[in-house]
C-alpha cells in the first residue's frame, strides 16, 4: 500500500486567546491627571484552512496532532492596540471534507484552489480603559480581559476530485486503463486488490484539452457495510462527475456484475445513482469476435439505458472511442460541482 496517501486525519485545533486591554492612565510632566489612555488587546490567532490544488494527500498532517495559534498581545499606553496573534494557515488538498469530531457534522468542504475558511476564530481582544470613561467615571482603572480561544477536535477526510471515476470489481483493468490514457503509473498485477489507494491521472484529449480520471480501489459485494476496503474508497466516488463502470469481457454474468456495483453504490449513498454513468467492457482481447458480439447483444437487451463501449487497454482497441464518449458525457455535465473544471 502507498504509505504516502493519507485520506483521513483527526487533529486538535486551538485558536489564540485575545490580548488584555490596558488600564493605563496618562501621566506626563505637565499633564498630571491626563485620564485613561489604555489601548485594546489584539485578537487571538485564527486556525485557517486553504485549498491547494497541488496537494493530493493529507500526509503532511499525519504527525501533526495539534494546531495551536498564537495569543493576541496586550494593549499599551497612548491608546495603542496590542498585536494580533499569528494565524495558523493549513493547506489541504481539494476535495477535503472537515467534520466536527464530536458529532460528525460537516463544518466545511474545500473544493477550490486558494479557497480559505476560518476553522476556529481567535478570541477578541479586551477593550482598554479608554472605552469606559464617562462624565461620572473620569479615571476608570480597569480594562477588559481578552476572550479565550476555542479548542476543538476535527476530522479531515479527503474525497478525490475527478471528472471521471473508474468503478469496478478488483482486477477489472481500471489501473491498466489509467496507465495507457494518462501519465499515471499505478501498481498493476494480475491479481485482485492491486490498487489499495485512489490514483489520479490527467487524460489528454483533442485540441489540447484534458480531464482528470481517478482509479478507485475495486468494489466487493458488501462494501457499503464496510467489507473489504469499504467506506475508505466509496467516499472517493462521491466527488466524480461521471462514473465509468468497468467489467471484463470474460466475466460470466456482465449484467449481474453491473447490478451488484449499482446496488453497492445505492446502499452507500443513493445520490450516487444520479450521476452520469457509462459501461466499458474491458479486456475484449481475451474473447473471440463471436463471443464479443453475443456480449453486445445481451447488454443491449439487459442494460439499454447505459451507454456502452468495448475496449482493450493492451491492444488500445476502442480507447479513442472511449475518450470521445467520456468527453461528450462530461459536456452534458459541465458546470456540475461534483467534478473538476475541464480544461
Amino acid at each position: 500500500m502507498n504509505a504516502n496517501f493519507i485520506d483521513y486525519i483527526k487533529i486538535c485545533c486551538r485558536s489564540g486567546k485575545g490580548g488584555a486591554g490596558s488600564a493605563h492612565l496618562r501621566r506626563e510632566k505637565y499633564v498630571p491627571k491626563g485620564g485613561p489612555d489604555g489601548g485594546d488587546g489584539g485578537r487571538g490567532g485564527h486556525i485557517i484552512l486553504k485549498g491547494n490544488g497541488q496537494l493530493w494527500t493529507l500526509l503532511h498532517l499525519k504527525y501533526t496532532r495539534h494546531l495551536i495559534a498564537k495569543s493576541g498581545g496586550p494593549g499599551g499606553k497612548q491608546r495603542s492596540s496590542g498585536p494580533a496573534g499569528d494565524d495558523v494557515l493549513v493547506e489541504i488538498p481539494l476535495g477535503t471534507v472537515v467534520r466536527d469530531a464530536d458529532n460528525q457534522q460537516v463544518v466545511t468542504e474545500i473544493t477550490e484552489d486558494g479557497e480559505t475558511f476560518i476553522l476556529l476564530k481567535g478570541g477578541k481582544g479586551g477593550r482598554g480603559n479608554v472605552h469606559f470613561k464617562s462624565s461620572t467615571r473620569q479615571t476608570p482603572r480597569y480594562a477588559q480581559p481578552g476572550e479565550p480561544g476555542q479548542e476543538k477536535w476535527f476530522v479531515l477526510e479527503l474525497k478525490v476530485l475527478a471528472d471521471v471515476g473508474l468503478v469496478g470489481f478488483p482486477n477489472a483493468g481500471k489501473s491498466t486503463l489509467l496507465s495507457v490514457v494518462s501519465a499515471a503509473k499505478p501498481a498493476i498485477a494480475d491479481y485482485p486488490f492491486t490498487t489499495l489507494v485512489p490514483n489520479l491521472g490527467i487524460v489528454a484529449y483533442k485540441e489540447n484539452r484534458s480531464f482528470a480520471m481517478a482509479d478507485i480501489p475495486g468494489i466487493i459485494e458488501g462494501a457499503h457495510a464496510g467489507r473489504g476496503l469499504g467506506h475508505r474508497f466509496l467516499r472517493h466516488i462521491e466527488r466524480n462527475a461521471v462514473l465509468l463502470f468497468m467489467v471484463p469481457a470474460d466475466t460470466d454474468n456482465i449484467p449481474g456484475a453491473v447490478h451488484i456495483l449499482l446496488n453497492e453504490l445505492k446502499l452507500y449513498n443513493p445520490q450516487l445513482l444520479d450521476k452520469k454513468r457509462l459501461l466499458a467492457v474491458s479486456k475484449t482481447d481475451l474473447v473471440v469476435p463471436e463471443e464479443l458480439q453475443k456480449i453486445k447483444d445481451e447488454l443491449n437487451d439487459t442494460l439499454p439505458e447505459i451507454p456502452k463501449t468495448y475496449i482493450s487497454s493492451v491492444t488500445m482497441k476502442g480507447i479513442d472511442e472511449l475518450k470521445d464518449l467520456l468527453w461528450e458525457t462530461m459536456m452534458e455535465q459541465e458546470g456540475d460541482p461534483g467534478g473538476l473544471k475541464i480544461t
